[in-house]
């Protein structure tokens, strides 16, 4: 049976009477809400990119490649060992809230697409699972809430650059005192997209995505550097130890620096 979630939904009346808003943070937010409207309509094809399915079937030998690439990631985040309190961010159909339940004391799993967040309560069918339909840049915890373990997958690459130091900033006013963060995302590699998608220049950060019914939907994305990301996240007060696997992922794994774990 499909669970019941908390819903905050997004307003999309927020720009009426705004003029003053910076032209830069109104097509930022534009972007955002067309980026969301590609994630609600995408929910049920989700996973054809995942399982490397339709549009993203680059062949057997490639189709090995991710799966054996996407295996190093799920090996790294059982040594990671996510513990206690865990709260995943752009939780999507489940892939990653499946692999974090064994490790739970209790999970809440937040998502700004209701169509993503029924098919991942359908996926894991289990109460425990607390779910929340809210804009991931104004949600907030309860004041007495706090995470041991924060995660989100495929989420950080679709930041606009300008938002990136306040979310990390509320990501450590959200973990436990020595809490911890561990994150998935992609590479740029042209065989990681749909063939029908043409990958710009990696320095693009707004681009242009389509569905199985070709309509399209402009997103941010943004394909970081290991040693950019590491610089940027140590400026803000973080310490990470980020990989890469060969072509498809990179995954990081770090706390706020002066907040050290136990097992750090």
């Amino acid at each position: 049976m499909l669970q019941d979630f908390t819903a905050e939904p997004l307003r999309r009346s927020k720009f009426d009477g705004m003029t003053e808003r910076l032209p830069q943070e109104k097509e930022t937010s534009l972007v955002l809400l067309e980026q969301l409207d590609y994630y609600r309509a995408r929910a049920t094809e989700y996973d054809q990119w995942w399982l490397r399915q339709g549009r993203y079937d680059r062949g057997p030998a490639l189709k090995a490649q991710w799966f054996a690439e996407a295996s190093v990631v799920q090996t790294a985040l059982v040594a990671f060992r996510p513990e206690g309190r865990i709260l995943e961010l752009a939780c999507g159909t489940g892939i990653w809230t499946e692999q974090l339940l064994p490790f739970a004391t209790e999970l809440t799993a937040v998502d700004g697409s209701r169509e993503m967040l029924a098919i991942n309560a359908a996926r894991l069918g289990l109460p425990m699972v607390r779910y929340i339909e809210a804009d991931l840049f104004r949600w907030r915890p309860a004041a007495e809430e706090r995470y041991d373990t924060i995660f989100f997958g495929f989420w950080l690459s679709h930041l606009p650059p300008e938002r990136f130091a306040q979310f990390w900033n509320v990501v450590a006013s959200w973990l436990a005192p020595r809490g911890r963060v561990f994150f998935v995302d992609s590479r740029y590699q042209e065989t990681s997209t749909a063939v029908d998608h043409i990958l710009p220049e990696r320095s693009a950060t707004v681009l242009q995505r389509r569905l199985n019914d070709r309509r399209e939907f402009r997103v941010d994305k943004i394909f970081y550097e290991r040693d950019e990301l590491t610089r940027h996240l140590t400026e803000l007060g973080w310490s990470f130890e980020i990989e890469e696997t060969t072509n498809y992922f990179m995954y990081g794994m770090g706390y706020r620096m002066g907040r050290e774990p136990d097992n750090a």
